[in-house]
């Protein structure tokens, strides 16, 4: 399977080169494509596999940070069991930067597929959520429901010998790296670089390797990350310790650099209520179990940690 998806996207790639010499923009060939809201999709990558559930008629939905995806079908089963009056839920695993714009511009726009949603509960680190109700002021009750660090993800074996966050500086590296511009992990991994080594470790990674096309950014990390490293094109990437933790819970070929906690950064995630929630009642009862024992418990499964430091 991985081989097949390997020469895929080789292919659409080759084809898509020999294409730009024929015209500056090549259009798929469909009409119609709705341009009221936001669109995102991702060359090579199912960006599909973050929208789940119930999308008609859903009577809850909840935008998690992208970081979550494999928590939210084992959390969602719980919630039902708990609520079984809930039977139609839609929720979405996309960064939140992108789930913010759509938000904004009132739809997702995924190939010509329209979705047009508003969240009852999003979901978001805890800083960003006090700045956005600050500029916005979307939200009502918060809550706060877990907390997760960094890792470095590599290749199974790690060839590259990577040791720390030091060695994603080295030139014979190639880095997969969180775009700043809409995925929020990457503002404490750039802390983290200059704890490691100062700002001259972040300008080497941010600046310098992104110039020799060593580094990497990406658009939906927890997604493009470890298959850029499963496909060799990157050799080492900075992501949540949870999405390493997973890869090795379903045997990918996939290890983890652990970071000290001299260098490393803990983030607090934070459930909002929407003000102008659809169903204000079923976002209550959802942040009620986010933080109840039973949604604390697939949290802790997953590698999260409690919201309360101990």
């Amino acid at each position: 399977m991985l081989r097949t998806l390997v020469f895929l996207c080789t292919l659409s790639l080759v084809m898509l080169a020999a294409s730009s010499a024929l015209a500056t923009q090549v259009y798929p060939p469909w009409a119609g494509t709705p341009t009221d809201g936001k669109q995102f999709s991702l060359r090579c990558v199912n960006g599909l596999s973050d929208l789940h559930g119930d999308v008609v008629d859903p009577q809850l939905v909840v935008f998690f940070a992208g970081n979550q995806f494999m928590v939210t079908h084992e959390l969602m089963k719980a919630f039902q069991k708990k609520h079984p009056q809930y039977k139609r839920i839609y929720w979405q695993t996309l960064p939140p930067g992108i789930e913010a714009q759509q938000i904004e511009q009132g739809a997702l726009i995924v190939g010509t597929l329209r979705i047009d949603l508003q969240p009852d509960v999003y979901t978001r680190g805890h800083n960003r959520i006090i700045k956005m109700q600050k500029e916005k002021g979307w939200f009502g009750r918060t809550v706060d429901y877990a907390r997760n660090r960094l890792a470095i993800m590599v290749y199974k074996g790690n060839p590259k010998h990577i040791k720390g966050l030091k060695d994603l500086g080295r030139d014979d590296v190639k880095v997969s790296m969180p775009n700043p511009k809409w995925e929020g992990i990457a503002t404490p991994i750039q802390k983290s670089y200059v704890a490691a080594g100062g700002q001259k470790l972040k300008n080497q990674i941010m600046q310098t390797k992104k110039k020799a096309g060593t580094t990497w950014l990406t658009r939906m990390h927890h997604r493009q990350t470890p298959m850029h490293i499963m496909q060799k094109k990157a050799d080492a990437g900075p992501v949540w310790y949870t999405e390493a933790y997973f890869q090795g819970m379903i045997k990918n070929p996939i290890a983890m650099v652990r970071i000290p906690d001299g260098q490393n950064q803990y983030v607090t995630y934070t459930a909002a209520a929407m003000k102008n929630a659809p169903h204000p009642q079923a976002a209550q009862d959802f942040l009620d179990f986010l933080i109840s024992p039973e949604g604390q418990t697939v949290y802790r499964k997953y590698g999260f940690l409690s919201p309360e430091k101990k």
